[in-house]
């Protein structure tokens, strides 16, 4: 469907073609309409399928300037809330629309004077009851409500948090909820909150035409080295984010770029939110051309010219696979998603492989400069030219509701993102049991091994409980 049929105000119109929009996402077509309408909508869309703009557009054809607070969008992460809103005002920069960003760790009074101009507010949860016990955030005139990546913000233990903002909103509103996956937490969301949902499936962006999957066996004392030679040699093709399992290896794989003379910077939850904005900045600047993140940092970022997204340690599903390689082969243009697969591995690609839409090829280990991997930060076992074992149990506990430490009435929040304890969440570095009376998730923990036996990707004089090699754990974030 071209942009011009659709039925919104000019100004709209002439946004998303300054923009560069021509036609409209599955996900666009179909819910931009229902939205117009006022219909109630489940969006079960993965990454880069276009579902900001799916309820952006018809948001900001519904609002009325200077009538209050009309919408309220949460977000997961801060850095989502930060990209929401900048998509929001791109699609509004001919509308005299104000849009409000609203997280935690940053200064609080600059928020509250946005929010009394404000007709849509994008916020994550935890600063939002921070406003609202504060009495500096309104709602009696809020009529559309939205849940962007439900499942991710329940996974970091949410739930409740939302369950009580939904208590301070209008009842007669209309709700919009989008998850990639459809957990017993978001059926429960559904229920419960949403009024005869329709609902509508996006594709799954992921463009075999466009985007080239490929591993490479690689032992563990070489994966540095690896990594090295493919961001050098693919330097002048754009840019590239690599993806770690735990804060602490991101720090350590930044560190050891830097020293190869590679423009990097790192961004994971236990970085302060001016650093992490920073990094995000330098690199859509092209500043910096490598980026190196955490999943949770980086779910749901859209930056352009990204051609390789390389997979330093393996995710634990399928999923979270899609989320990391769905940053490239964006807007027709080509990408590469690299995973560097040491024995450690085996068992989490053993489970991205049991998705039989994706296609990943393997190739061969090419010859490669052995250098330098530096691991004093601790917690590094290996080679000394290797990537080695990443066993850093974590910075606390991040972005949780209820934290005890920092923030507080003095301009940080008491709700954000603390690093301490948290009744409502947040993610427990480490992989083991989650601080969170809802759960949350543990991005990584055990190792899922299964008893085939064999290897199926290279080693074969070992023997395994996975089918690609030994199973052991991994932590996360």
């Amino acid at each position: 469907m071209k942009i011009e049929e659709l039925a919104v105000q000019e100004p709209i119109l002439k946004a998303m073609q300054h923009l560069g929009y021509t036609d409209l996402t599955a996900i666009q077509e179909k819910a931009i309409p229902l939205i117009l309408e006022g219909r109630d909508i489940f969006g079960h869309s993965s990454t880069g399928s276009g579902k900001t703009a799916a309820f952006g557009i018809p948001i900001l054809q519904k609002v009325v300037k200077g009538k209050g607070i009309q919408c309220l969008i949460l977000t997961p992460t801060r850095e989502l809330c930060v990209q929401v809103t900048d998509s929001l005002r791109s699609l509004g920069k001919f509308m005299q629309i104000q849009i409000a960003s609203v997280y935690g760790g940053v200064g609080i009074e600059p928020q509250i004077h946005a929010l009394r101009k404000a007709e849509i507010v994008v916020a994550t949860p935890g600063r939002t009851m921070d406003h609202v016990e504060r009495g500096t955030i309104k709602f009696e005139n809020l009529r559309y409500f939205i849940l962007d990546e439900a499942d991710k913000m329940f996974e970091m233990g949410f739930l409740e948090a939302v369950e009580e903002i939904m208590q301070y909103i209008p009842t007669e509103r209309q709700t919009l909820l989008f998850s990639a996956t459809l957990p017993g937490t978001v059926k429960h969301l559904i229920q419960k909150h949403l009024k005869n949902p329709i609902t509508l499936k996006g594709e799954v962006y992921v463009d075999k035409s466009l985007l080239k999957q490929i591993y490479i066996v690689v032992p563990q004392h070489e994966k540095f080295s690896l990594l090295t030679h493919y961001i050098k040699k693919n330097q002048d093709e754009g840019l590239a984010l690599v993806f770690c399992g735990t804060r602490h290896q991101v720090d350590i794989i930044t560190k050891n770029l830097k020293a190869q003379g590679i423009h990097v910077m790192a961004i994971h939850g236990g970085l302060s939110q001016s650093k992490r904005l920073y990094a995000l900045d330098a690199l859509k600047k092209e500043q910096i051309n490598v980026l190196v993140a955490t999943d949770v940092a980086a779910r749901g970022l859209d930056i352009k010219h990204v051609s390789h997204v390389y997979n330093y340690d393996v995710p634990n599903s399928s999923l979270e696979y899609v989320h990391r390689i769905g940053r490239t082969a964006r807007a027709r243009m080509k990408g590469d998603a690299v995973t560097l697969l040491s024995e450690r591995d085996y068992d989490s690609f053993n489970t991205i492989l049991r998705d039989h839409t994706l296609d990943i090829q393997r190739e061969q280990m090419p010859e490669i400069e052995r250098v330098v991997f530096q691991k004093d930060m601790g917690g590094d076992r290996g080679g000394r030219f290797g990537g080695g074992r990443g066993g850093f149990r974590g910075g606390g506990r991040g972005g949780g509701y209820r934290g005890h430490s920092g923030g507080g009435r003095g301009g940080g929040s008491s709700y954000g993102s603390s690093r301490e304890g948290s009744r409502y969440g947040g993610s427990r570095s480490g992989g083991s049991n989650q601080g969170s009376r809802y759960g949350g998730s543990r991005y990584g923990g055990s190792g899922q091994g299964s008893h085939s036996g064999g290897s199926r990707f290279g080693n074969r004089g070992h023997s395994s409980r996975s089918s690609f090699g030994s199973g052991s754990q991994r932590q996360s974030e």
